[in-house]
C-alpha cells in the first residue's frame, strides 16, 4: 500500500515569519519528506523486480523457484515488514528515541539492500531479513515525528502536513518501478538491486544533514527502559535466539533444511502473534465493559482488513507473475517492463484520494456519509471483485495468450477504489475503539491485520502449489471477500451495538 491515508488539508495558516518553511510547514517536514520518499523509492522498486527474480531461471539469472513458493516468500516478507514495526516502536520508545531508530532503521534498509545486490543465495535472503527489521524501525517512527513538528493535535496545519508527507509515499512509489524495475529487467537484477540501495542511501543521507530542523521531541526516550528491565529483555532475546539458532542448525546439518523450513514458521507466527495479542489486551481487567465491548467490536474490522490486505498484497506476487508471463507488454504501440504496473496503484491513489476526501465530506454535510461498517463492507466488495476480474483475465490467458495491459489496470483500479474505503477508515475507526491504555499498541494491532492476511496468503499458496493463478485460485478468494463483505452488512447492527458511541 503505498498510502492509505486521505487527510483533509484545509486552509492553511500564513507561513511563519520565522525562519524557512516547507510549502508554509516547518522546515522538518522537508527532511522527512525526502527520507520517506527515497526509502519508499527502494522498497517498491525492489519489490517491483522481487518475485520475478526469485521464479526467473537459474540460466536467465534469477533463483529458479516455482511460481507459488515465490509468491510465498513475498507474502512472508511482506508480513514481517509489518510484524516488526511493533518493536519498531517499542525500540524507540524504551531505548533510542524516533530520530535514532530512524537513523538506525535507514542504515539497516540501505545494508540489506545492497545484500541483495551480491549474487549470492544466503546473501540475498539475509538481505531480506535487513530490509524487514529495518523497514520495521522506520516505518514506525518517522510518521510521528512528523507530527511532532506540530503544536499538538490541533494545529490547523497539522493535517496538511500529513497530506505533503503522504505524498511523498506515493510519489516514490510511483517512481520505483518505472526506474528500479527498467533497470532490474532490461540490465541486470543485481544492478536493480543495487539501485534500491542508493535510494536508501540518498534518503538516510537527506535524513542526518536535515535532522537539525527537526523537533527535539524527536529525541525523547518516552519511557526509558531500566537496567533490570535491559538486563531481562536481553537474556531472554539471547535465549530465543539461540534456541532458533541450534534448531536451524540441526536441521541444516541433518540435510533436511528447505526453504519451507523458514516460510512455515514464520507464517503460523504471523497468523499466532497478533490473535495473541489481542487476547492480551482484551483480557486485561483495567478495562471496563464498554471498552471490551469496543474491543470485540473491533474483532469484525480487523479480520475484515486481514482478508483485505491477503489478497490486495498480491499485486507485488501473483499478480506480478501474470504481469509478466500472461500480459502484453505493449500498449499503444509502447513496448514496457512488466514492473512498471506495480506504479498504477500510487498512480491511482494520487488521482482518487483527494475525490475520496472530498467525497466523505460531502456526504457528511447531507447526512448521508455511510457508517465504518458500510465502508470496510464496500472495500471487501471491491477487493473481491477485483480477484473476479483476474478471474475472467486468466481464463482470457489460457493456451499461451498474451492478454491486453487494460485487465491488470482495471484490476488495479478497484483494489485502489478498494483500498481508499477501507483503509484510512480503518485508522480512524482503529484510534475510535482503543481503549485508553492501548491507544498507541492498537495502531500496532492494526498494522498485524497486514501481517495476518499475507500469512494466509503464504499458507494458501503453498497449499495450492502449482494452483497458484489458476482462475478457480482468484475466483475462490474473490467470493470469499465478497461473502465477508456481505456478512458485515447483514451483522452490521451487531457490530454498532458493539462499539458503543463510536460511530
Amino acid at each position: 500500500m503505498a498510502s492509505t491515508t486521505t487527510l483533509d488539508a484545509g486552509i492553511q495558516p500564513a507561513a511563519p515569519s520565522g525562519g524557512k518553511t516547507f510549502f508554509g510547514h516547518p522546515r522538518g517536514l522537508a527532511t522527512l519528506f525526502m527520507t520517506e520518499m527515497w526509502e519508499r523509492f527502494s522498497f517498491y522498486g525492489m519489490r517491483a523486480l522481487l518475485v520475478l527474480y526469485l521464479v526467473t531461471s537459474v540460466h536467465e539469472g534469477g533463483l529458479g523457484y516455482k511460481a507459488a513458493l515465490g509468491a510465498a516468500i513475498v507474502s512472508v516478507y511482506n508480513a514481517m515488514v509489518y510484524l516488526t514495526a511493533l518493536p519498531g516502536g517499542w525500540i524507540a520508545d524504551r531505548f533510542w528515541g524516533p530520530r535514532k531508530t530512524v537513523a538506525v532503521g535507514g542504515c539497516i534498509i540501505m545494508i540489506g539492500h545492497f545484500l541483495l545486490a551480491v549474487p549470492v543465495t544466503v546473501s540475498f535472503f539475509v538481505g531480506l531479513a535487513f530490509i524487514a527489521v529495518g523497514s520495521g524501525l522506520l516505518k514506525a517512527n518517522i510518521s510521528t515525528m512528523v507530527g511532532h513538528l506540530y503544536e499538538g493535535p490541533n494545529d490547523p496545519r497539522r493535517d496538511g502536513g500529513f497530506t505533503v508527507f503522504y505524498m511523498g509515499i506515493n510519489l516514490g512509489a510511483f517512481a520505483a518501478p518505472l526506474v528500479i524495475g527498467t533497470v532490474g529487467q532490461k540490465v541486470d537484477w543485481h544492478l536493480g538491486f543495487a539501485l534500491a540501495g542508493v535510494g536508501m542511501a540518498l534518503g538516510l543521507g537527506q535524513y542526518l544533514l536535515g535532522t537539525r530542523h527537526l523537533s527535539p521531541q524527536s529525541n525523547v526516550v518516552n519511557s526509558p527502559i531500566t537496567p533490570a528491565e535491559k538486563s531481562a529483555v536481553l537474556r531472554k532475546a539471547a535465549l530465543w535466539l539461540g534456541l532458533a539458532v541450534a534448531f536451524y542448525a540441526a536441521v541444516a546439518l541433518s540435510g533436511h533444511f528447505t526453504i519451507d523450513w523458514a516460510i512455515w514458521p514464520l507464517s503460523i507466527a504471523g497468523i499466532a502473534i497478533p490473535a495473541l495479542y489481542f487476547a492480551r489486551m482484551r483480557r486485561d481487567k483495567d478495562l471496563d465493559s464498554d471498552e471490551k465491548s469496543k474491543m470485540t467490536g473491533y474483532i469484525w474490522f480487523f479480520v475484515a482488513a486481514a482478508v483485505f490486505w491477503m489478497i490486495y498484497d498480491q499485486s507485488s506476487s501473483t499478480l506480478n507473475i501474470f504481469a509478466t508471463d500472461s500480459t502484453s507488454s505493449k500498449l499503444l504501440g509502447f513496448d514496457f517492463p512488466s514492473s512498471w504496473f506495480q506504479s498504477l496503484n500510487p498512480l491511482y491513489i494520487m488521482a482518487l484520494a483527494p475525490v475520496f476526501a472530498w467525497l466523505w465530506v460531502w456526504l457528511a454535510r447531507r447526512g448521508k456519509n455511510p457508517s465504518t461498517t458500510m465502508k470496510f463492507a464496500f472495500g471487501l466488495l471491491m477487493i473481491g471483485a477485483s480477484f473476479l476480474v483476474m478471474m475472467l483475465a486468466m481464463a482470457a490467458a489460457s493456451g499461451g495468450v498474451k492478454v491486453s495491459p487494460l485487465w491488470l489496470a482495471m484490476v488495479y483500479l478497484v483494489q485502489t477504489v478498494g483500498e481508499l474505503t477501507l483503509s484510512p477508515v480503518g485508522l480512524s475507526v482503529t484510534t475510535k475503539l482503543a481503549p485508553a491504555k492501548y491507544a498507541s499498541q492498537m495502531m500496532g494491532l492494526w498494522f498485524l491485520a497486514v501481517t495476518a492476511g499475507d500469512c494466509v496468503a503464504a499458507i494458501m499458496q503453498l497449499i495450492v502449489g502449482d494452483a497458484t493463478g489458476s482462475t478457480w485460485y482468484f475466483a475462490a478468494q474473490g467470493v470469499a471477500a465478497i461473502l465477508a463483505g456481505f456478512a458485515l452488512v447483514v451483522y452490521r447492527k451487531k457490530v454498532i451495538r458493539l462499539m458503543g458511541n463510536v460511530h
